[in-house]
């Protein structure tokens, strides 16, 4: 087995075709048909199942793709840092839950390094995603969030798949809205006021589940919900619906623009002072990476310097 293999092996895995992949990696497909032929008869096992649409994963190649990933994730490392890669593109990808700052902390990081010699990735997504984007080598980083609530559950899931979070900021929760809204100008905002205005929140897919919500307080009764599975969408219901979204109140007024605003939240429950602890995954004891170290150093920057509510 070879790293030119497993690099073969992943490409197939991301395209789902042999001549999708075959492009990409600027060889023939009988060049690679054949190597991995020889893969697969090497480690006794089959990777792909071959069918007139493509190319899928077989059980044991999902387990097989997962260590490759792994395996060629620490090459990439070991050679961004010691070797010389040529005119190889060096990857590095953030999936994460809808925050503007970790957008902006990615586009501060990028500005700093040479987009013809790396290629760049961020997703916003869903909360079980972010964990697998991390745990499959598909993202570097996830950004997420961690409360007295989901904890246990979050908690179990990354560390099945051998992640570990690391903690940027504690937030106490926030109520964000548009400047216009009939609530915009109160000193605080408490859930009474709160219900006659549909409560605002990101989908989570089908496997859905209070634990996997981006929104602190998800488990509260609300007279009036809508879902949204994108962060423009949301913002576009606050202003159309009078909508508002439970946050941690750290808001980016550069990328969302300055029609938004947090207020605090305030609510005899006890439920009403739990904390989001927002933070990053990454694969366990596994170094960053040069871009990885800068983009944590931008969230760090970005969130000591910012005030909850501005």
């Amino acid at each position: 087995m070879t790293l030119q293999q497993l690099r073969y092996v992943i490409a197939i895995a991301e395209t789902g075709s042999f001549n999708k992949a075959a492009e990409k990696l600027y060889i023939s497909q009988p060049s690679l048909t054949a190597a991995i032929r020889d893969l697969e008869d090497e480690m006794n096992i089959l990777i792909f199942n071959r069918t007139s649409r493509g190319v899928t994963l077989t059980n044991e190649g999902e387990e097989f793709v997962a260590y490759a990933r792994e395996l060629y994730h620490h090459y990439e490392i070991v050679m961004d840092k010691y070797g010389k890669m040529g005119k190889r593109k060096k990857k590095f990808a953030v999936s994460t839950q809808h925050y503007s700052f970790a957008v902006k902390s990615f586009v501060e990081t990028v500005k700093t390094f040479d987009t013809e010699k790396y290629e760049f990735a961020i997703r916003e997504t869903r909360t079980k995603e972010v964990i697998e984007d991390v745990a499959s080598f598909k993202s570097d980083i996830g950004i997420l969030y961690l409360s007295d609530f989901n904890r246990k559950v979050i908690q179990s899931l990354l560390n099945a798949r051998d992640l570990a979070f690391h903690k940027l900021i504690e937030c106490k929760a926030y109520v964000y809205l548009w400047k216009g809204h009939p609530l915009a100008k109160q000193p605080f905002i408490t859930f009474d006021q709160l219900a006659d205005y549909p409560c605002l929140s990101f989908e989570q897919g089908d496997n859905s589940s209070f634990y996997f919500a981006e929104e602190i307080l998800s488990t509260n009764e609300y007279n009036r919900t809508i879902k949204a599975n994108d962060r423009a969408t949301m913002l576009n219901l606050m202003i159309g619906l009078n909508g508002y979204t439970l946050c941690s109140g750290i808001i980016c007024e550069e990328l969302n623009g300055g029609d938004y605003l947090a207020v605090p939240f305030k609510d005899k429950s006890a439920e009403a002072h739990r904390v989001m602890e927002i933070g990053y995954i990454s694969k366990r004891n596994m170094l960053l990476g040069l871009v990885g170290e800068r983009y944590v150093e931008e969230l760090q920057n970005y969130l000591a310097n910012c005030k909850q509510g501005e």
